[in-house]
């Protein structure tokens, strides 16, 4: 006790002495010892009364402190499991609410508000996965996720509280016919507070809008609860919150509506402090986040984070999982458009934009250390907060990129070294944050190594069906195609030309000008097959120096005079190469339906007639125009 408060003390006693002495009549001046006592029993009880007092509210300064971290530790629970304070208040409300109108005792009071706060404690125990899962639970999640009413228990057994706060939170998913959990527990044989628990709980769920669900008006979730009265509820409880449901609503929503209030106040000062602070002291200091949002942030970053290192290896084509990597991607890092760049021929090309102009990132071709993505490309570094005009091919229109005003780039490094580029951008400047580069940073290989076994898989796949030198389809690949076409004419009662070409006079050329000069000759013929052909027509290469064409409803005639035009074709590629007139080509043509049926016929067939006609070339007995230019020439109309 302070001097002063000593002195006041000191002043009252002598007073109520006086006071005593002269209501008693007992005041004697010659009796000192009398005056002593009664000042003396004056003072103490006076100290007795003010002992009581701060006994008094030390107690209840200890139990609001006592609450207070409860209310805390409920709200950082709710936090972790991404549900808003909305759906906790309901539940305190109602639960309260419901416990004064049935005249619960006061420790019972206590214990149902604390257990209102704290009864998904054990969610602590529960994989994140599960407890922000959409829709159905598994037989097996629905056990894991059963847990947490055990060791909610376990965990508050430990806090001794003064009243009866364990039951409830372990039986607050009992039911009332006997069918919940963990104990089965039956009607009366459940703690009241459980029970009140479980019905504000599914009502407060209906109501607020939790999981996912569609907020639902408070009558109508009533309603819902009602039906399952004598099975999963106490029909007593169902009774008093169709009676009283309107009132609950009406106090739980001006709880919430406060909170909010504050909140709101509270981030007001925050954002008034923060403005002022560079001013005061020089620096621009990002404000600290919320709690509340740090706890959330770091659950969600961790949930997501599984769920990408999952997705990222699921598939090995490239557009769904860099489509997979961009839904997951924006829930951590923000961004108005993302780009995957992939490097090909010294430069980047874009093999996935998703968001705000999507049309010019997807032109972009950027080579090797340029611009923000082909830097970080070139130095494996990443930028921040870089700008996007720096791109090249958005430079020269400033306009261009106006909606876009920060990027996060970041090298994709996968087993082989730089396979490309991440870079994500947005419309706000200096969007980007440090904690942004380190999620980025953190999931930078997986998504490496995933682009890098798709391109893998996409060049085996295309190895498969493609021709190496020419880049024309493959034997295997013309077989499938012509299977497929032959189908479709029988079908549609149409026609289909096959033409086998094999260049006469080419291994005396690769003898003469070398292997090389010839495989170049094959590269200018095949391209010059591919112009001279429909759209619609199939060029394939079989091996070697021989060529297939698939042409749909081509007749003979159209058939013979394309033979002729073929060969002047392959002379000028000759020509083009080695300036030599050996080349020239032999064709042989089988159509369907009149020359066979299936794929193996017609190819047999045609390729006979393209031995006569080679055999017609080595006798001298057919000539075509050697001096005749040939650029290009597409088929007669059949």
């Amino acid at each position: 006790m302070s001097k002063r408060g000593i002195g006041l003390t000191i002043v009252v006693c002598i007073l109520v002495t006086l006071a005593l002495l002269f209501a008693t009549r007992t005041w004697e001046a010659d009796n000192p010892p009398q005056l002593v006592l009664y000042f003396l029993l004056a003072a103490t009880g006076i100290l007795y009364i003010s002992w009581r007092e701060k006994a008094r509210v030390n107690v209840q300064r200890t139990a609001d402190l006592h609450m207070r971290t409860v209310e805390a530790l409920a709200v950082a629970i709710e936090a972790i499991q991404h549900s808003s304070d909305d759906h906790l208040q309901r539940v305190r409300v109602y639960a309260l609410e419901l416990g004064r109108k049935l005249k619960l005792p006061q420790d019972q009071m206590e214990a149902l508000r604390t257990a209102a706060l704290l009864h998904n404690i054990g969610r602590l125990a529960v994989p994140e996965h599960l407890s922000s899962k959409p829709g159905q639970l598994t037989r097996e999640e629905s056990e894991r996720m059963k847990i947490h009413t055990v060791v909610g228990a376990a965990i508050l057994e430990s806090v001794q509280f003064p009243y009866p706060v364990v039951p409830i939170v372990r039986s607050h998913h009992e039911r009332w016919d006997g069918t919940g959990y963990p104990d089965g527990l039956k009607g009366e044989q459940i703690p009241m507070g459980a029970r009140i628990l479980s019905a504000v709980e599914s009502l407060a769920t209906q109501v607020s809008g939790r999981y996912g669900q569609a907020e639902t008006k408070i009558e109508e979730a009533v309603e819902r609860l009602a039906l399952q009265s004598g099975q999963a509820f106490d029909p007593q409880l169902i009774a008093l919150l169709r009676k009283h449901c309107h009132e609950l609503e009406k106090m739980a929503s001006a709880q919430v509506l406060k909170i909010r209030s504050d909140e709101l106040a509270g981030r007001q000062v925050e954002q008034r402090e923060s403005a002022l602070a560079p001013a005061l002291n020089g620096s621009g200091n990002a404000p600290q986040p919320n709690f509340l949002t740090s706890i959330s942030a770091a659950r969600l970053e961790a949930g997501t984070l599984f769920e990408m290192s999952s997705d990222l290896g699921s598939s090995l084509n490239l557009d769904e999982t860099l489509s997979v990597l961009s839904v997951r991607l924006r829930r951590l890092v923000p961004f108005s458009s993302m780009a995957a760049y992939v490097i090909r021929d010294e430069e980047l090309a874009p093999e996935y934009v998703n968001g705000d102009n999507f049309r010019l990132l997807a032109s972009l071709r950027i080579p090797m250390g340029q611009g923000i993505s082909g830097w970080v490309a070139l130095n494996r570094r990443p930028i921040l907060n870089g700008d996007p005009c720096m791109e090249p091919g958005y430079v020269s229109d400033s306009k261009r990129f106006s909606i876009l005003r920060s990027a996060i780039s970041i090298p994709l490094e996968g087993l082989q070294g730089v396979v490309g580029v991440l870079t994500l951008y947005h419309s706000d400047p200096d969007a980007y944050t440090d904690d942004h580069l380190r999620i980025l940073q953190t999931i930078s290989s997986k998504v490496a190594l995933s682009v890098e076994n798709a391109l893998a898989f996409r060049r085996a796949e295309s190895s498969a069906t493609t021709d190496y030198l020419t880049n024309l389809p493959n034997a295997r690949a013309l077989f499938l195609h012509l299977d497929r076409e032959l189908a479709r004419c029988k079908r549609l009662n149409a026609s289909v030309t096959v033409m086998v070409c094999d260049l006469d006079g080419f291994k005396e050329i690769n003898d003469r000008f070398g292997h090389l000069e010839g495989n170049r000759i094959l590269r200018i013929f095949a391209r010059s097959l591919q112009d001279s052909c429909r759209e619609y027509d199939y060029v394939a290469r079989m091996g070697g120096d021989e060529f297939v064409i698939v042409a749909p409803g081509l007749s003979d005639d159209a058939a013979r005079s394309r033979a002729t035009c073929l060969d002047q074709l392959a002379r000028a590629a000759g020509r083009e190469v080695c300036s030599d007139s050996t080349l020239s080509l032999s064709v042989g043509y089988a159509i369907c339906p009149d020359d066979g049926g299936d794929a193996e016929k017609l190819l047999a067939e045609a390729d006979r007639r393209m031995y006569l006609e080679k055999q017609r070339h080595h006798n001298g007995e057919f000539s075509s125009d050697v001096g005749q230019e040939v650029v290009s020439q597409h088929y007669p109309v059949a």
